[in-house]
């Protein structure tokens, strides 16, 4: 059957990206065969020009690098969701022809850690001060009752992280990355750096952990994540992130209210 119904993920690079794996294993599973999901490599000079040769088959758009900041002058309106973290994810095409922005990493995050059990936590820690680490404050301010203590290797980046506690209503203390080793003792450790960012820190975990959130998912199980299994403590990767933003995507691109958790997960397992 012909696609009608079209969405696709757009960025630079894309070639590595597994939603349209995610995606269109979803539509199999649940029989929305009418349904298909490409990727498309979009810088920001050709957005706008993308945007405005979609047709009505359109549904919706998932978004990575560079274009999470750059679609937000293109569209009609963001949720606050989106609007806290400046950083829109996923676009979806209204039937008025509005464009409305959302950001999925944010719930995504929060049914990740929900999954495992993570429902309140009394304190966290941050590592690293890129743009997932305002995701996870934006998470953090609705699983966190105390403070969370962000990690950082600039002063820059520290002025950063307050601005965006200060926006997101958490209590965040920076650090000094020279300290890392004190987020161990956080009840939450979120790991929001680059591969290899954390792999001098990996021989250096107390006997006792708590809950790692490893956004990375290639190469996996980093040096991070393998010695916190080793200490028993429970870990999360970025395929956990991946597959819980992409349900939200999927429901809202499809109308559809039904979970493709379990054939997304097992389509980013294989892949």
């Amino acid at each position: 059957m012909a696609a009608t119904h079209r969405a696709a993920v757009l960025g630079s690079p894309i070639g590595h990206s597994l939603s349209p794996r995610l995606h269109n294993a979803a539509y199999r599973a649940l029989g929305l065969d009418d349904w298909s999901y490409d990727r498309f490599e979009i810088d920001e000079a050709a957005l706008p020009g993308f945007l405005e040769g979609l047709g009505p088959e359109w549904a919706g758009l998932s978004l990575t690098m560079p274009l999470k900041r750059a679609v937000i002058p293109l569209l009609d309106e963001i949720t606050d969701t989106a609007a806290s973290v400046e950083a829109v994810n996923t676009v979806v095409f209204r039937e008025d022809g509005r464009r409305v922005g959302d950001n999925t990493d944010i719930p995504g995050l929060i049914a990740a850690l929900q999954e495992r059990g993570v429902e309140k936590v009394e304190s966290a820690a941050i590592l690293g001060a890129g743009a997932t680490a305002s995701s996870a404050l934006a998470a953090l301010a609705r699983l966190c009752t105390g403070e969370v203590t962000v990690y950082v290797r600039s002063e820059r980046r520290a002025d950063e992280m307050r601005q965006w506690g200060e926006r997101l209503g958490v209590q965040v203390r920076p650090a000094a990355w020279a300290d890392a080793i004190r987020a161990f003792d956080a009840p939450l450790v979120i790991s929001t750096t680059p591969a290899g960012g954390t792999d001098d820190l990996a021989t250096r975990l107390p006997a006792r952990v708590g809950t790692l959130f490893d956004v990375l998912y290639e190469p996996w199980p980093t040096p991070l994540a393998a010695a916190w299994q080793d200490r028993g403590g429970p870990v999360l990767s970025g395929l956990d992130l991946l597959v819980h933003q992409a349900v939200f995507q999927f429901r809202q691109f499809t109308g559809d209210p039904r979970s493709p958790l379990t054939a997304m997960r097992e389509a980013a397992r294989t892949a």
